[in-house]
């Protein structure tokens, strides 16, 4: 018992020095979350389930076993009915896609978010000193940084970044760039853009694996305004505590489990392996080793430590809020029960799932505004955001908030019908008869549309 006592006393002053040695370094290097605003796409733009069935019925590609298996895929999915897609797919152009389609796209994302931004802050364009755009599948010439600061006639010295190839976890991969950046130049302004094109890549042919995007993936993104402006905390409404980046590059089948391909038809489309939870847990697991010791009190990682294997740390003890990334209903799943999180912790992730989709990098900004829409979050409460993407990689990081969250965003027009006390999906309702052998005999690719309806 002497012993133990003194293990324990050992490591509570080291970690008292470690506190102290941390606090001292961080001095000038806050970095504060001023806003954040979603994209909301238009009613011409809503994908729900007749038009979700008219696009696949354009498919010429694909056989009644590919139907059956979008079908299950879809009804599974999590997703609803008021998601958005690609104004050119809407149109039956997702066959020939053109870089302008692209362009436009991208565009009605940056500029309807940073617009209400820099309206609501009453910061000028011109008081930009940083800007990051992150969107995996699309680089222009001149850049998408180019094109915003051409757009609000941003400063010439204004330091811009481009990040591309980055995936669904790319929104925290820039904010820590940014972060970095603030240990250097004080009293700044950043600006940070997340989405992801889809204008371009919509997949066209049949290889399943690569189907999956079509039924997950939707049109979104969010602006963020970041600060290390200590002159600014009053203004702002989160603290970034620590963040951490995990990469799993260098191992093969990781790296190969989300990837943009062709497949041998020569159609172009992003590949989701089954391997993609495995990697997603390796990283996960590898990223919150490093991650939880700077948020969790010693209290509990002592008792985490002394306990039997097999038990299960207490996230909850440092974490109020956790901000999963709403990539699908099986990585939530997965990421709830690694991390015993009950189903009011996972709520955000799968409402925002459900009325948006996937929406890649600027996911995450969607499970937050759930959660700030539904008044959670209160001062001094932490949010644990957690996202994963191609690479594979995981990046966490930890929030705290600094004032009592009660404003209107993205949510606000249906918040109170979230969540639903039943989610169910008309697919199954609608097209489950394509699961009856009887009825569909030997129905050709070319007849789906007139089955469906649409011909």
């Amino acid at each position: 018992m002497e012993l133990l006592a003194a293990i324990v006393l050992f490591t509570t002053f080291l970690y008292l020095v470690y506190s102290l040695a941390k606090f001292i370094c961080q001095q000038g290097q806050t970095c504060y979350m001023i806003d954040y605003e979603c994209y909301k796409g238009n009613k011409e733009m809503k994908l729900d389930t007749e038009e979700c069935a008219r696009i696949v019925s354009r498919n010429k590609n694909l056989r009644i076993e590919d139907y059956k298996f979008l079908l299950k895929t879809i009804v599974n999915s999590g997703i609803g009915e008021q998601t958005y897609g690609p104004k050119n797919i809407i149109l039956g152009e997702e066959k020939h896609p053109k870089h302008v389609d692209a362009l436009s796209e991208m565009e009605a994302v940056f500029y309807d978010t940073l617009d209400n931004i820099f309206e609501r802050s009453k910061i000028s364009p011109s008081q930009v000193d940083i800007l990051v755009v992150n969107v995996s599948l699309l680089s222009s010439v001149p850049s998408l940084t180019s094109r915003i600061i051409n757009h609000y006639k941003m400063r010439p010295d204004i330091k811009a970044f481009n990040l591309s190839g980055m995936g669904c976890s790319a929104s925290l991969v820039a904010i820590d760039l940014v972060q970095h950046l603030f240990k250097t130049h004080k009293k700044k302004l950043a600006v940070v853009v997340s989405s992801e094109s889809m204008a371009t890549n919509w997949y066209c042919g049949r290889e399943r694996s690569m189907m999956l995007s079509n039924c997950l993936f939707r049109i979104g993104g969010c602006s963020m305004l970041l600060t290390n402006d200590v002159a600014r905390k009053d203004q702002s409404i989160l603290k970034l505590k620590c963040l951490v980046r995990t990469h799993f590059g260098s191992n093969d089948e990781d790296y190969n489990c989300c990837m943009q391909v062709e497949d041998d038809k020569g159609y172009s489309g992003f590949r989701l392996t089954k391997t993609l939870t495995k990697a997603a847990a390796r990283a996960l697991t590898e990223n919150l080793q490093v991650l939880l010791p700077k948020v969790l009190p010693l209290w509990e990682l002592i008792r985490y430590a002394t306990l039997k294997a097999g038990c299960k740390i207490n996230l909850k003890t440092g974490i109020e809020h956790f901000c999963v990334h709403p990539g699908g209903r099986a990585v939530i799943d997965e990421v709830g029960a690694s991390l015993g999180l009950d189903e009011y912790d996972l709520e955000p992730a799968r409402m925002a799932l459900h009325r948006f989709g996937n929406t890649s990098a600027g996911g995450l900004w969607y499970v937050l505004g759930y959660m700030e829409a539904k008044k959670r979050l209160k001062k001094g409460d932490r949010i644990l955001m957690i996202s994963l993407g191609a690479g594979f990689k995981c990046n966490n990081c930890v929030w705290e908030v600094t004032k009592d969250l009660d404003r209107n965003n993205v949510w606000k027009d249906v918040i109170e019908k979230y969540p639903p006390k039943v989610i169910v999906n008309p697919f199954l309702e609608k097209y489950g008869w394509i699961n009856d052998e009887a009825k569909v005999g030997s129905i050709r690719p070319e007849d789906m549309g007139k089955l469906l309806g649409f011909e």
